[in-house]
């Protein structure tokens, strides 16, 4: 069992930068790969991007590629998402995951997910 939390969300204005962290516990962070979803309302949970154990493979969404970075400190448990240049339509509820280690785009390929943050962007 992992259990994951979000933070750092918020509202920003178009064009601003946002940071989100993911606290991970329950098992040996440095053996799990990680991604990160979005949902906006209404909407279906979508892929924004994945990062390998080690860190040093990544895969991202081609709306955010260019302007979000995934990173993570193995040291602190941690996962980051750091959001620039951000759009309206990058608002949405973020949600870190635990991966099967594929970097899949595939929600379903992710098995523990944490409980969301809440990212606003206004025009």
């Amino acid at each position: 069992q992992v259990q994951l939390v979000e933070s750092g969300g918020g509202l920003v204005q178009a064009g601003g930068s946002l940071r989100l962290s993911c606290a991970a516990s329950g098992r040996t962070f440095s053996d799990i790969a990680m991604g990160w979803f979005r949902q906006a309302l209404g909407q279906e949970r979508e892929f924004v991007s994945a990062i390998s154990r080690s860190g040093t493979s990544t895969v991202y969404a081609d709306s955010v590629r260019g302007r979000f970075t995934i990173s993570r400190d193995n040291a602190k448990n941690t996962l980051y998402l750091q959001m620039n240049n951000l759009q309206p339509e990058d608002t949405a509820v973020y949600y870190c995951a635990v991966g099967d280690g594929s970097l899949s785009r595939l929600a379903r390929k992710y098995y523990y997910w944490g409980q969301g943050a809440q990212v606003t962007v206004s025009p």
